[in-house]
């Protein structure tokens, strides 16, 4: 591999670890709004949904980007995107407005889309071909070690420890609780302004720097919905969206749960969502280097069903080993969504990109599911009750799993979540 190569790579690879950071922040966020707006886990739950929206909205968009204007400028559109949705944080937290704060979300997902859209093709073929599977893989090592520092990272500088209750914010005068929940907000904007500038020099970065052109294959039609006639593609895409509301689920309530359910405190709660995001990093590795040996849907099989196990622990044990059965769940969701990607473009031959960008559409999971935990937990009173929610979507990978269980996997031609 030449230099020019080499660097692209490692442009290429930043952004897998900047866009898992991102994601891996809303653990964080999710229990700072809630307390500072006072809101019920449902309305909490709309931060997810409003980041996985845009994966519906900007897959096919992204894919046109790409199309038209080649990826270097995909890539830097998205950076864009991106790193306006940051900055938005400032004016959000000024207002003190819940819906700008996911509006905000909601330009930074968009970003994301397009740096995904982008990002995981090129990896896979700048380069030897033969080694396109371990350069993704490289580069998803540095989404898990986002998974890991995100929170850790954010809970030192977003949360605070003057927390108030409900019963005590409702006692404030008006002015008193504007004040407070001013400085709640205000919190955010020094991380994610942070984030924004080095996202805005990146963008700079990859406008000056000539990236190696690559083939591009393009679908026979003009209909992307064409390809749900390949086999395998609808329950591919089921599959997908039943996972990706289950990865919400787990990783982003984490920190909630730490502190309802089993009562740790808000100081140390961020440390175990990053013990769950070093559960799935190792759970990459590991899941990885048993596909050497083992049949990737053999082990997505077994991955589900102890997920499933575990997940119906969460509902139903006491105590601290329920957190630990969160980060267990971590560590079995880390193969799932590149193994259910292979498996739905396997044998799309040229209608590859078409089925790529309707598995990304699938995401929107991540913003359908995490509402019904929230409703569930605010209708029962029991917060743990809600997680019936992954339950059901292991369950449903457990089953495209099974159904699966023969076909072998060529190429693993996969991306980063």
């Amino acid at each position: 591999m030449n230099s020019k190569n080499k660097l692209s790579i490692a442009l290429l690879t930043s952004l897998f670890f900047f866009w898992g950071f991102i994601h891996n922040l809303d653990p964080i966020l999710i229990p700072h709004l809630r307390n500072a707006f006072n809101l019920s886990h449902l309305q909490s739950s709309f931060i997810d949904s409003s980041v996985y929206v845009a994966y519906f909205f900007m897959a096919i968009p992204a894919g046109i980007i790409m199309r038209k204007a080649g990826y270097k400028n995909g890539i830097i559109s998205g950076l864009l995107l991106f790193g306006i949705g940051c900055f938005l944080f400032v004016p959000a937290a000024n207002s003190i407005s819940y819906p700008f704060f996911l509006t905000a979300l909601f330009i930074v997902a968009c970003g994301l889309t397009t740096l995904e859209t982008a990002a995981n093709p090129y990896v896979a073929v700048l380069g030897d071909p033969e080694k396109g599977p371990q350069r993704l893989n490289f580069a998803q090592s540095f989404n898990g070690l986002a998974a890991f520092l995100a929170p850790i990272i954010g809970g030192k500088f977003i949360l605070t420890n003057h927390v108030i209750t409900p019963e005590e914010l409702s006692k404030l005068s008006d002015t008193a609780r504007r004040l407070y929940i001013q400085s709640e907000t205000s919190t955010v904007k020094m991380p994610y302004v942070i984030l924004g500038i080095i996202i805005l020099i990146l963008a700079a970065v990859f406008y000056f720097v000539k990236l190696p052109s690559i083939n591009q294959n393009n679908s026979n039609t003009n209909n992307i919905f064409q390809a749900l006639k390949i086999k395998n593609v609808k329950s591919a895409i089921t599959a997908q969206f039943f996972y990706i509301g289950a990865q919400v689920c787990i990783l982003s309530f984490i920190v909630v749960f730490a502190t309802e359910v089993v009562k740790i405190n808000s100081d140390n709660a961020p440390k175990y969502a990053g013990y769950a995001g070093l559960a799935f990093l190792l759970g990459r590795f590991f899941g990885t280097f048993l596909m050497r040996f083992f049949n990737a849907t053999k082990l997505l099989i077994y991955f589900s069903l102890i997920a499933f196990l575990l997940t119906i622990y969460i509902v139903t044990g006491q105590g601290i080993t329920t957190l630990f059965a969160i980060i267990g769940v971590a560590f079995c969701m880390s193969i799932m969504y590149p193994t259910i990607f292979a498996l739905g473009i396997q044998g799309a031959g040229n209608e590859t990109e078409s089925v790529s960008s309707l598995i990304v559409m699938s995401i929107v999971g991540g913003a359908v599911l995490p509402p019904l935990l929230g409703w569930i937990s605010d209708k029962t009173g029991i917060f743990q009750w809600g997680y019936v929610v992954p339950a059901f979507c292991f369950l449903i990978v457990l089953i495209f799993a099974i159904k699966n269980r023969n076909y072998t996997l060529r190429e693993n031609k996969i991306g980063g979540h």
